[in-house]
């Protein structure tokens, strides 16, 4: 495919003010592993069944050779979230883009997930605000559809401050912790997100 900026699948970063976003790389594996076990308590009631096996270095391999196809052939894009100085070098997170559709659909799926010692501080928040550009300009997409469990109060949070409205309420839509169970539905569309920046850019909200 032709590629709508300069730089091969495996070196996009996207960046904001404290935080880089980019694909995963086999160096990152030493912290992914050290971040996603030191969380698997915090992270278990929002995530589909996962166990000790599922953090193997030879897994973790899988899922780099995996994004780094998926992101060639523009289907998919998992990043992972840094934070630090200078591009950020510290992993707190990470955000995927998946089943993107393209013709009369043209939407993507938007999901994340942060370790625990780095939740509540407003990181998420500002990684989904670095991505919903890349969606609607780089991508040229239409629409990002996000769930959340309607307990996660913090998920919700993420998605209203970045523009999203609910738009429905799906019954045993997820399997997460080895159980089907029911999500919220967001959405947000560039004309919400293109009107939501001039507004910002008139002073109308803050």
């Amino acid at each position: 495919m032709l590629w709508p900026w300069s730089s091969p699948a495996p070196f996009i970063t996207l960046r904001g003010p404290r935080l880089s976003l980019r694909l995963p790389q086999m160096h990152d594996y030493a912290q992914w592993y050290a971040l996603r076990r030191a969380s698997q308590d915090f992270l278990r009631p929002f995530e589909p069944r996962w166990t000790e096996l599922d953090l193997q270095r030879r897994v973790f391999a899988m899922r780099v050779r995996r994004a780094r196809e998926e992101a060639e052939e523009g289907t998919d894009y998992t990043f992972f979230l840094f934070s630090g100085e200078n591009g950020g070098d510290t992993l707190v997170g990470g955000i995927t883009l998946s089943n993107i559709r393209r013709r009369a659909a043209q939407f993507v799926s938007l999901g994340y997930w942060m370790g625990q010692n780095y939740a509540g501080k407003g990181m998420m928040t500002e990684g989904v605000a670095i991505v919903v550009p890349f969606v609607f300009e780089t991508l040229d997409l239409h629409r990002i559809h996000a769930a959340f469990l309607p307990t996660n109060t913090a998920s919700r949070r993420v998605l209203e401050k970045n523009g999203f409205v609910e738009e429905g309420f799906a019954k045993s839509y997820l399997q997460i912790n080895g159980r089907w169970e029911d999500h919220v539905l967001m959405g947000l569309n560039r004309e919400r997100w293109e009107n939501g920046r001039f507004a910002q850019r008139q002073g109308w909200v803050a």
